[in-house]
């Protein structure tokens, strides 16, 4: 068995065999053995006779225990000595190989040593410095990269609260669009449900009508049929007559006979008739309405964002591209460009290199700026500097208007000025419309009749800069 450590058996003379803790204002029985003072005190507390020793169970016939102050100082002078005697060694303080303490650092290896190894042929040649200035060393660097951690962490928090808001805000968005489509659906079966009830009356009411008519269309035609059996059947008597008979008042038969010819009263006006049409008519708006919005519905799924890019090569020469040909901006002098047919010399417009015949479309717009701006579509085959063929919104700050010499277009008033304008093209459905970007309000709506076959192109007028986005 190994032998027992000092420092050990030291603690186990100066700790009270009760409570297993240094001994407290210490006390000694008769028998020699020493508790603390509360403890001897809580033993006893309960008896009256026969007072037991806690650890060798002799009895006294009284409370008689004397305090030992010796021992008390005793324990105070090696409270502390005991404690740091008792403490396990520090893992990796002591060399393993030489069982030195590591009072060096090889810079080479990167690893504690002691002064053996320093010695040693493993790290003679080797550059070793004290561990506490190594320590020192290597801390700084710690350090130093503790600050680029930080600020790296303190971005990425950064970049988690920004990520965190947008996300709020795009539900919050969406939120207000699942509202909007629930409060316009619901105005919409509402709509249709009036018309629905306003239709069917009118329906009802036409019936009334017609069944009246009817009526009283056929009474008139059993009247006359009545009249017309009577008058048949005395001429088939008056036949049946001798001949000095059948010639009396045979003016007055004749008379009867020549009645005359009976006229189709008819069984329903022709006002009627031009209600039950105008109903009809009516009910077919309706279909063309549904058929319009299921279009449109099925249009939104179908939409192809394009990449519109701007073509320098009919952009008027006071306009000046970007690289990457996504913007535009009106520039302070005259530029000298190569004199193609294509290029606007009176309006300061660039059309889009991209040309649309076939499918749905749509492309934004960012415009900033007080200036004049325009954005739209126009024919390929247009004149550079004709509005003929040109369907746009053009505005100036807070007011705007459609720009068109063709069809009219059905205008909106957005609640704002817009920045941001949305460009939907159904070149099969005809049709080009414009929506604030920023808010999903509508601008205007052109349709795009008689194309024959033309390419439609994007349309920017540039008094500001207009940017696709």
């Amino acid at each position: 068995m190994a032998a027992a450590n000092p420092a050990q058996l030291l603690l186990a003379e100066l700790t009270c065999s009760v409570c297993l803790d240094y001994f407290k204002d210490p006390v000694s029985l008769a028998c020699g053995h020493h508790f603390c003072l509360a403890c001897i005190t809580q033993c006893w507390e309960e008896l009256s006779t026969d007072f037991p020793c806690p650890e060798c169970r002799e009895t006294f016939s009284q409370r008689n225990f004397k305090p030992n102050r010796q021992l008390r100082n005793i324990v105070e002078a090696s409270r502390k000595l005991t404690l740091e005697l008792t403490k396990e060694p520090e893992v990796g303080t002591v060399c393993e190989k030489h069982q030195r303490a590591l009072d060096d650092f090889c810079q080479e290896d990167q690893t504690p040593i002691c002064l053996v190894c320093h010695l040693s042929g493993d790290h003679r040649e080797h550059t070793v410095v004290p561990i506490e200035e190594a320590a020192e060393d290597y801390k700084d660097q710690i350090w130093s990269r503790l600050e680029s951690l930080k600020q790296e962490s303190e971005e990425i928090l950064t970049f988690k609260l920004s990520g965190e808001d947008k996300s709020h805000e795009l539900l919050k968005q969406l939120d207000i669009e699942k509202q909007k489509i629930v409060s316009q659906f619901q105005q919409l079966r509402q709509f249709l449900e009036e018309q629905e009830r306003l239709l069917l009356a009118q329906l009802e009411e036409l019936k009334k009508e017609i069944e009246n008519g009817r009526a009283e269309y056929l009474a008139k035609l059993s009247e006359e049929l009545s009249s017309f059996s009577s008058l048949i059947s005395e001429m088939e008597q008056k036949c049946q007559l001798p001949a000095s008979e059948f010639l009396q008042d045979i003016k007055g038969t004749l008379n009867r006979c020549k009645r005359e010819k009976f006229q189709n009263p008819g069984a329903f006006s022709s006002e009627l008739k031009w209600r039950i049409w105008e109903s009809s008519q009516r009910n077919a708006s309706l279909e063309t309405i549904m058929r319009t919005f299921k279009d449109s519905l099925s249009t939104r799924q179908r939409l192809d964002k394009a990449n519109v890019t701007l073509d320098p090569d009919t952009a008027h020469p006071d306009l000046i591209l970007s690289a990457d040909r996504k913007s535009v901006r009106r520039g302070d002098t005259w530029q000298d460009l190569a004199d193609n047919p294509e290029r606007f010399d009176n309006w300061t417009c660039v059309l889009g290199c991209e040309g649309f015949t076939s499918g749905r479309h749509y492309w934004e717009v960012e415009v900033e700026g007080r200036g004049v701006y325009a954005v739209g579509v126009a024919r390929e085959s247009m004149s550079p500097n004709a509005e003929q063929g040109i369907w746009a919104v053009q505005g100036r700050g807070d007011r705007y208007w459609a720009v068109t010499s063709t069809e009219q277009g059905t205008l909106c008033t957005p609640s704002r000025a817009p920045r941001r304008i949305r460009v939907y093209l159904d070149c099969e459905g005809g049709w080009v419309a414009f929506f604030d970007a920023g808010c999903g309000e509508p601008i205007i709506t052109f349709p795009l009749t008689s194309l024959a076959g033309d390419r439609i192109r994007p349309l920017f007028q540039a008094g500001v800069s207009v940017r696709l986005l």
